[in-house]
């Protein structure tokens, strides 16, 4: 299994590279935090660190730390506008719950 982007992110994090002017892709990964326990990460890549797993969807490099991978393989990313808001929504495989304000989840 791997990590996926709708056409929808993938545009969106292509447009945010070459806004910034650099970067190799997109880094994602989970933290201890929130109410449920875990957390989503996600930053831009300059490089690809020692141990980090390698996925390409559309055409955009997605770096998972090893520790991270086991919490994130098959997960979907997407990018949704709801009303005023717009962010990035994943669709986890992997998660048993989320908190109410969907910004923690639990395995």
């Amino acid at each position: 299994m791997s990590i996926t982007l709708t056409e929808r992110a993938a545009n969106r994090v292509r447009n945010s590279i070459d806004k910034r002017g650099s970067g190799i892709g997109l880094r994602l990964g989970v933290r201890t935090a929130g109410c449920s326990g875990l957390a989503y990460t996600l930053e831009f890549a300059d490089r690809q660190e020692p141990g980090d797993c390698s996925f390409e969807s559309r055409g955009v490099t997605l770096l998972v730390a090893a520790k991270s991978l086991p919490y994130l393989v098959g997960t979907e990313v997407d990018f949704v506008r709801e009303g005023l808001s717009e962010g990035f929504k994943f669709q986890n495989p992997n998660s048993k719950a989320q908190c109410g304000c969907g910004e923690s989840f639990t395995v």
